[in-house]
């Protein structure tokens, strides 16, 4: 599978591996949902929507499965609504499972960043969960849509053993490699408890990364997003806005109509 650690709805990992479902893999898709699929699509009243969608990336996927695009493309994108004076708020309208938490914190710190300078509202419509949530919990406005979801608050790295079945197969793979811990972690071997404690080393920060950001978002404790904000599962709209995890409840054109009015 992968030993990368990942801010990812589990039962979505196959596809951000490539193991099922190949069109999955258009990463994310910083085009508005309603705009024409430009990078940002500003409305008459100066509401710049971006789209967060599907499984996110860094960088574009390339390869076998590749297409779409990532997060470098998005955090542009935001950069340009910021200093487009004829947008007077934005709106990130979102869509995943998660996905790498490559980038992800620092775009959060980006979007966070910004609260000052523009009104920034995101909308879980219907799906923001694992790195998608860590991401939207930065703007300074927070709903989901009635029938939506957020949460999935946690990170995790999957190790695959295939040696049992190689060697079924008649298949002995030996690696000839440099550096101690150069090929740990690698399938051909059962994971040692090494090898093990490494990795949970690297979940465990990303989780408290994770952790703290969200609390700084929302302005609670990093014990109250540990404990009280689902734990790792994803929760519906009416328990989310009991946790604190969003400002409210609201469709996507109630939240641009929101935008709207307070231009007017």
């Amino acid at each position: 599978m992968t030993d990368e650690v990942l801010a990812i709805m589990p039962e979505h990992i196959g596809s951000y591996a490539g193991l099922i479902d190949p069109p999955e893999l258009l990463a994310l898709a910083p085009s508005a949902r309603r705009g024409g699929g430009d990078a940002l699509a500003a409305s008459a009243g100066g509401v710049a929507v971006m789209g967060l969608v599907g499984i996110i990336r860094q960088h574009p996927a390339t390869g076998l499965f590749g297409g779409g695009a990532g997060l470098t493309q998005f955090q542009q994108a935001f950069k340009a609504a910021l200093a487009d004076d004829s947008c007077a708020s934005i709106l990130i309208d979102v869509d995943s499972p998660g996905g790498s938490v490559y980038g992800v914190e620092e775009l959060a710190n980006e979007i966070y960043a910004a609260r000052g300078k523009k009104r920034i509202a995101a909308v879980a419509n219907s799906l923001a969960a694992s790195a998608a949530y860590w991401i939207a919990s930065a703007a300074g406005e927070l709903y989901v849509t009635p029938g939506g979801e957020v949460g999935s608050i946690g990170v995790y790295a999957a190790h695959m053993d295939r040696s049992k079945q190689l060697r079924k197969a008649g298949i002995d793979t030996k690696l000839v490699s440099a550096g101690k811990f150069k090929v740990e972690g690698n399938p051909y071997q059962p994971l040692d408890e090494e090898a093990r404690a490494f990795m949970q080393s690297r979940v465990d920060d990303y989780y408290s990364k994770f952790t703290r950001t969200v609390a700084r978002n929302r302005g609670v404790s990093g014990l109250s997003v540990r404990s009280g904000m689902g734990q790792g599962r994803v929760l519906g709209a009416e328990a989310a806005k009991t946790a604190g995890m969003v400002d409210g409840i609201a469709t996507f054109d109630d939240v641009v109509r929101r935008l709207l009015s307070s231009r007017r």
